[in-house]
């Protein structure tokens, strides 16, 4: 085990004890029922999610693109005798090397007799193929094309409505007792119309109002807070896709724009190259990262061209300063998208931001080549405050972002990369390789080295920081499989930061390691266990001195996790974490986490559900712990977990017939010697926090 004995003694007597007993409840639940059944499929996407949020500081995403994606492939597989390196790359759960090796041994054979052949592809194992075997197939018979009024016409129709709402209320519902307040109604709604025919055309809209706004009265007389609209298609001639309303941007890896969701540092240590169509239709909720306009791809032969421009208002805080006769500038960007209280609604759309951007690609053989470019006119300059780590931060009225990227396949070797630079040539470099060294190992190195002075919008690349900027890394992972039924997966990422940042007064430097076993004795159990431990840099300045030192806040955690299908119907987790913060300081802090989950759906049944029973107990907000729970189609949550208490959930879905489907979602947690719960306007008096979600689907 990861955890030694000399561990224990971080932990409080009656925590240890109770450690004990939850552990050794939450292991032999789930064997004491083992029987023969079919495999469950092992998946790292929770944990992926899980560390987004956190990188996040806790907000969690509202793109869902990827899960509606992934539901239209389970609908429309994509078929591996006719998909090219694109069409495979945008499935997002194959590596470059996994890619080219399917190509190569499909144009060596020819297409595929049967979904059993991929077990002869070279670096292809059964653990994958059981991953991507929903959303694929070996369709012999080739796709006729379609026309255009085939695919306006044959398509299917949806329209989803979602309700949520947390049902004690805050302190920003109380009017008479605080100045500041939430005028709307306590309840997020959601609704969205999607047409889609396959993979080749989808159209819809999405309105979205969240808690606290109002509705159809006050600043919200138009209704929701958030309308989007979007057409896009695929596939018609040289014309690779077309985007007309709200689209995303995904260019090179990350380093000048990428809009869709992409996972960084995950126990999937292969998974860190950034793979995704420059084009993608928009039809979430989330409020900023997408553009507004129009942009079209044409491909031909080798080549591919894309070129978009977009208009949108942003969300900003305005300062005018007439005494000094100066022009009116923005200090920040808000990125929350609330529009609730009176300083939230006179920031909304104050910012009008203008983009224009382009990509040229070639792709030959393995070998993609890369230019890209993006360029953002504001009406109103950007001015950040006058503090030392705002030195080097965007803006003015303009920006401009630039980069060259490159990948190349050879034998069992996958080189990848980018260059980019801004207008005033601050420069960032992004490069990898992964390495298939045999059928039992696959390593990943990354190594990235971006300037102090260097800026962009709309990004993720895979950095420690969430945006990248004033960073210098090097990543490695390992991933070793031993025998059919183990994997072991490993990485170690040092990190510093040339210049200041945001809490941290000074150059700094930190680490983050991971190691991971996973055990699959059958086609019905798989257990993993995995010992964590980062370093990060962080003010800290209990003595009021004049300049603030900055320290090392190192942070240790042990998981262990089961899944356990005895049947066809019935899946059975349970998961155990202990976190230990900053453990040899006298601010030391630790943290427990323990739940016993039961998913239930019956085959051929109109109705599925899944309980979740947790408990958790960690000394503050720094001794958090995160747990991803099941939640209505489409949607996942992330909770935050810390002080003291247990929650619970149940989460159930009826299809009233084939066109009408139902979800609800109740969720309780019950804090042990509080009063409060939250901050702010957030703050609920009492130790209980009760939440519903609601989810009508009508398809037609």
């Amino acid at each position: 085990m990861l955890l030694t004995i000399t561990s224990y003694r971080y932990l409080s007597r009656a925590l240890f004890f109770k450690f004990l007993s939850l552990f050794f409840t939450c292991c032999f639940i789930p064997l004491v029922l083992i029987s023969q059944t079919p495999e469950i499929p092992a998946s790292t996407t929770e944990q992926q999610l899980e560390n987004i949020t956190e990188n996040n500081e806790d907000a969690e995403t509202e793109d869902d693109s990827y899960l509606q994606q992934m539901q239209q492939y389970i609908k429309n597989p994509i078929n591996l005798n006719t998909a090219n390196e694109n069409d495979l790359k945008e499935l997002r759960l194959l590596d470059p090397i996994q890619i080219q090796s399917l190509i190569s041994y499909r144009n060596l054979f020819g297409k595929f007799v049967n979904i059993y052949e991929l077990q002869a592809i070279p670096s292809w194992g059964i653990e994958l193929i059981q991953k991507i075997r929903p959303f694929v197939s070996v369709n012999e018979n080739p796709v006729l094309l379609t026309t255009l009024k085939a695919r306006l016409s044959k398509g299917d129709h949806g329209v989803l409505l979602r309700l949520s709402q947390t049902l004690e209320k805050s302190k920003g519902y109380l009017v008479d007792s605080v100045n500041n307040f939430y005028p709307g109604s306590p309840q997020k709604i959601l609704v969205r119309y999607k047409y889609q025919f396959k993979n080749l055309l989808q159209y819809g809209v999405v309105a979205e109002k969240d808690a606290g706004e109002q509705f159809f009265k006050g600043k919200q007389k138009q209704g929701f807070d958030f309308y989007s609209a979007h057409f896009f298609v695929k596939d018609i001639g040289i014309i690779k896709s077309i985007a007309l309303g709200d689209f995303t941007v995904n260019m090179g890896q990350g380093l000048i724009q990428w809009q869709n969701l992409a996972f960084k540092k995950s126990a999937d240590v292969i998974n860190i190259k950034r793979e995704a169509p420059v084009l993608r239709p928009y039809n979430s909720a989330g409020e900023i990262n997408f553009h507004r306009g129009a942009g079209i791809t044409i491909e031909k032969d080798n080549l591919q061209a894309t070129v978009f421009t977009s208009y949108k208002k942003n969300d900003a805080n305005l300062v005018t300063d007439t005494s000094q006769g100066q022009e009116d500038f923005i200090s920040s960007l808000q990125t929350s998208g609330y529009h609730r209280t009176k300083s939230e609604t006179s920031d909304k759309g104050i910012q009008q931001q203008l983009a224009v951007g382009g990509n040229i690609s070639y792709l030959y053989n393995g070998l993609h080549i890369g230019v890209n470019a993006i360029h953002y006119k504001f009406k109103l300059p950007l001015v950040k405050p006058n503090d030392p780590y705002n030195l080097y931060t965007l803006t003015g009225k303009s920006w401009g972002n630039y980069s060259f990227d490159y990948s190349y396949t050879y034998k069992n070797l996958h080189f990848f990369g980018e260059a980019a630079a801004n207008n005033k040539l601050y420069k960032a470099f992004v490069n990898g390789i992964l390495i298939s060294t045999s059928a039992e190992v696959d390593m990943s190195f990354l190594y990235r080295n971006i300037s102090k002075g260097y800026q962009s919008l709309y990004t993720t690349a895979f950095t420690e920081n969430t945006y990248p900027t004033n960073e210098k890394g090097f990543y490695a992972g390992l991933s070793i499989h031993p025998g059919s039924n183990w994997r072991i997966d490993a990485y170690a990422d040092f990190y510093k930061f040339p210049w200041l940042k945001f809490r941290v007064d000074a150059p700094s430097a930190g680490t983050d390691y991971l190691l991971q076993l996973i055990y699959r004795p059958d086609k019905q159990l798989e257990i993993y266990s995995r010992f964590r431990s980062e370093s990060k840099p962080i003010n800290f300045n209990p003595d009021q001195f004049s300049l603030s030192p900055v320290i090392a806040q190192p942070k240790q955690s042990w998981r262990t996790q089961f899944t356990y299908k005895p049947n066809q119907e019935l899946a059975l987790s349970s998961r155990l974490e202990a976190l230990w913060f900053n453990k040899n300081s006298t601010e030391s802090e630790q943290g427990l986490l323990t739940y016993f989950n039961v998913l239930y759906k019956p085959v051929l049944k109109s109705y599925s559900a899944s309980i979740r029973l947790q408990y958790f107990e960690t000394n503050s907000y720094n001794s958090r712990i995160y747990a991803y729970e099941n939640d209505v189609l489409f949607s996942y949550s992330i909770p935050v977990f810390f002080d003291k208490g247990i929650r619970y959930y149940i989460n159930a879905n009826y299809d009233v017939n084939k066109k009408i489907s139902i979800w609800a979602k109740y969720a309780q947690t019950v804090y042990k010697g509080k009063i409060l719960i939250g901050t702010g306007l957030d703050e609920i008096k009492g130790n209980l926090k009760t939440e519903i979600k609601l989810q009508v689907m009508y398809k037609f």
